[in-house]
Order: C-alpha cells, then sequence, then structure tokens
C-alpha cells in the first residue's frame, strides 16, 4: 500500500495541512486498508520540503512496523502514481496499466483519512480540504468545504478577492480547469480554488513547433508531446494513441517548457474528450442496436405464437366436422 503524500501541484498545500492536523487518523486508515488488502508493507511518501508533515507522520507510524514514512525529492509531477511508485520502488506501470499490476496500491492522503473516517465511524465524505490561494485572494489558507458550495462562498469566507483575477482556476495552476463563474460548485476532486494575478499567468502568444524536442525531455512519462499534439491537431485520434496519448497524465510539462508557447494539453484534452465522446456514442448505436435485435426476435416469437395458435384452432375446428 503506497500512501501518497505528494502534493500534485505548485501553489496546493492540502495533504501538507492533512498531515500536520491528522496524522493519527491517517495511519490508522492506512492499516485498515492493509488489513483489507493483506498487504505485507505500507510506504507513505512525503516531498523533502514538508518538514512538520513528515516529522507529524513518522511520529504517528512510530510502533507500527509495517509503516514506513519514505521521503522523495519534491520535483514535479512527483504526485503523480506512476512517477511515485517508480520512485518508491522502482518499478514501472505498463503502458496502459494500472498500478496494481506491479502489486502497488496508491491512494492519496485524503483518499485514506476518508476511509478512516467511513469504517471507524460512519461519516460519509461531504467534504473535502481546498486550497485557496494566488494573488488575488484576500487571505489564503487552507478550508474545509462541503461538497456542492460555490466557489463565490469559498472566495468570500477567505475574505474575498483584492482585485478582479486574470484567471480563476479550480484545481492548480498546471491541470486545473478555467472557471466561467463563481457560482460553479467544490466538487470531489477539487484540490485547489486559485484567483491568480496577471504576473502569474503567463501571456505569452502561440508559434509554430521549431522540432527542438524540449518537450519530449520534459515528459515524465517518456512520450513526444508534439507528435501527439500533431496528430490530435488533426483529429487523426488513432496516431495519437500509437504515440502514447492514453498514457499522457496531463501534468502541463511539456506546455510549460515550450519555447513556442504551444498549448499542448489543450490538445491533448479535447483528443480525449473526443475519443470518449465516440466510444460513448458507440456504446449508445450497439445498445440500440441490441435492443432493435431484441423488440424483433420478441415480434417474431409472438408472430410465431400466433400463428400456431391459429393453426391449433383449425385443427380443432376441422376435427370436430368431421365427427
Amino acid at each position: 500500500v503506497l500512501v501518497n503524500g505528494s502534493e500534485c501541484e505548485p501553489y496546493l498545500t492540502t495533504d501538507d495541512r492533512l498531515m500536520r492536523e491528522k496524522a493519527e487518523e491517517i495511519v490508522d486508515g492506512a492499516l485498515l486498508i492493509q488489513h483489507i488488502l493483506r498487504a505485507y508493507r505500507i510506504v507513505i511518501a512525503i516531498e523533502d520540503n514538508k518538514i512538520e508533515a513528515i516529522s507529524a507522520m513518522r511520529a504517528a507510524a512510530e510502533g507500527h512496523g509495517a509503516i514506513e514514512v519514505s521521503v522523495v525529492p519534491a520535483l514535479y509531477p512527483m504526485g503523480s502514481a506512476k512517477q511515485l511508485i517508480n520512485a518508491i520502488t522502482g518499478r514501472e506501470v505498463p503502458a496502459e496499466g494500472r498500478s496494481t499490476q506491479v502489486g502497488v496500491l496508491v491512494h492519496n492522503v485524503g483518499t485514506v483519512y476518508a476511509i478512516q473516517q467511513a469504517l471507524r465511524y460512519g461519516n460519509p465524505l461531504i467534504s473535502r480540504v481546498v486550497t485557496v490561494a494566488g494573488a488575488c485572494v484576500q487571505r489564503p489558507r487552507n478550508v474545509e468545504v462541503l461538497l456542492g458550495t460555490p466557489v463565490q462562498h469559498v472566495l468570500e469566507f477567505c475574505g474575498g478577492l483584492k482585485s478582479t483575477p486574470a484567471q480563476l482556476l479550480l484545481g492548480g495552476p498546471m491541470m486545473g480547469q478555467v472557471l466561467p463563474s463563481t457560482q460553479v460548485p467544490v466538487i470531489k476532486g477539487a484540490t485547489g480554488i486559485l484567483a491568480l494575478g496577471p504576473h502569474e499567468v503567463p501571456q505569452r502568444q502561440a508559434s509554430p513547433c521549431i522540432r527542438c524536442a524540449r518537450c519530449v525531455e520534459a515528459c515524465p512519462m517518456g512520450l513526444m508531446p508534439l507528435e501527439m499534439a500533431a496528430h490530435a491537431r488533426a483529429e487523426d485520434f488513432a496516431g495519437a494513441d500509437d504515440y502514447g496519448l492514453d498514457d499522457c497524465i496531463l501534468c502541463g510539462s511539456c506546455a510549460y517548457v515550450c519555447p513556442s508557447h504551444i498549448p499542448l494539453v489543450q490538445y491533448f484534452q479535447y483528443a480525449m474528450g473526443e475519443k470518449d465522446e465516440r466510444r460513448q456514442a458507440e456504446r449508445k448505436t450497439e445498445r440500440i442496436k441490441q435492443m432493435m435485435e431484441s423488440r424483433r426476435a420478441r415480434l417474431d416469437a409472438e408472430e410465431a405464437a400466433r400463428l400456431t395458435a391459429q393453426a391449433l384452432r383449425r385443427s380443432s375446428s376441422s376435427t370436430g366436422v368431421e365427427k
């Protein structure tokens, strides 16, 4: 069991705060998961810049021989499950595979805490810790927010905004989604609400690719983002798949280092979304086809039964006349 205590993006400090304040509950949750899975080892991985969290987790884990607190470099995207597994165990998750295929189950500290609360006390998951940050936020902080709470209410709780943000994000600066409105609700996967100022948002115009391959060097998954983006732009999603689109974790490292400022992640998100829509359309078409075939078979069976009954009635009538 690998407990992920690495923050997934800059600005976000939800896991750090949770480990500082709920260390014993997280350890208890990890032990519960170990008991359920009958795992022989628990590793809690924490980035080396979280000194207080490391101390708190080691103190809580003391006396439990099966738990090891391991310190990993604070190197983005260490919060990704596949990168963390490789850093801790040296194993590589196969392409399009799952972590369980290499004998590891990864859970975020927030998930482990939620499991502990559900199993020990029967508390449902109706809230989560969210980082509210950015230059435009009056009082940046971590807050526990009920799921479904509008972003506007969370910002007001933090003192409101100093000025109009250049960009409002749900999530982190690398993988977060731009919010169209502050009336959007907080969801289970929301790790942060960022109100970024102009100096925090790069204002750069995209230009043609110069084939420098810096995106290839930066990709933590060893993919070729420039080729994937070219195929996605041409709507050749099968070609993008050939270059590993399904293994992309949308970390944004490629777009960050691109000297041409090409929005590579947007192309990947578009391609993944289109693929999902096509799969859903194919499933819908197949389901309709199955329903039509079932209806045809039912009507044929009803017609056969009707003809059989009609033939029996005729046979009975003929027999009665002869008598």
